[in-house]
């Protein structure tokens, strides 16, 4: 399984009587100078463009890629009367929201977006938050990254803890938002891509590390 970038695409080497029963096809010239002969339907179907993404999966189909990044926010925050009891009184918690719209509208997930072609996807967690939220965060390192194959693509996103610079997280897109703590990770409806990662982040709270 592998993510590769479309470096060109040319014109399948017959003749139109000579096209498969699926219609025309082009050939998508990897960056890696690797050929894949596709239909242009599919092409067409799926938005396939110079520069963008593709990922090869174990069975040799290819899938249309969105390579997207996420912030794993996170902050100390005061705890309740009962865990102070208990000698805590902060605790880490992960900022979540509720997309507000497209095809996986309602579900929860890390907040983040796609990475532009001109930029590292540090620069792109940055900015979709400064978009997203109206805040400044910082990259405090590299978390995870998650592939997923969702019914019509395939999602390659990376994942970096942050904390807030400056800003109030305002919800400019999203639906609504919690602060969840390990033991609430489960209080909300993840979106399947972002589930994957809950509970590696869950240990990591705990240890603290």
């Amino acid at each position: 399984m592998s993510l590769h970038r479309i470096g060109d695409i040319l014109e399948a080497d017959y003749g139109c009587e000579e096209c498969p029963p699926d219609g025309p096809h082009a050939v998508l010239v990897l960056e890696d100078d690797r050929r894949i002969e596709v239909s242009e339907g599919w092409i067409a179907e799926q938005g396939i463009e110079e520069g963008k993404q593709i990922w090869i999966g174990e069975d040799g189909n290819v899938r249309k890629a969105i390579h997207v990044v996420a912030a794993v926010i996170l902050a100390e925050m005061p705890v309740s009367d009962s865990a102070m009891k208990a000698g805590e009184s902060r605790v880490t918690k992960v900022f979540a929201t509720q997309r507000g719209y497209g095809d996986f509208k309602d579900g929860w997930e890390f907040p983040g977006g796609k990475v532009e072609s001109d930029e590292t996807p540090e620069q792109a967690i940055v900015r979709e938050i400064r978009e997203e939220l109206a805040t400044e965060i910082r990259v405090e390192r590299y978390f995870d990254t998650i592939e997923y194959d969702y019914p019509e693509f395939h999602l390659s996103m990376d994942c970096f803890l942050c904390s807030v610079v400056s800003g109030e997280l305002t919800l400019k897109e999203h639906e609504a938002a919690r602060w969840l703590a390990v033991e609430e990770m489960d209080a909300v409806e993840w979106l399947p891509a972002d589930r994957t990662i809950i509970a590696e982040l869950c240990k990591l709270l705990r240890d603290g590390s």
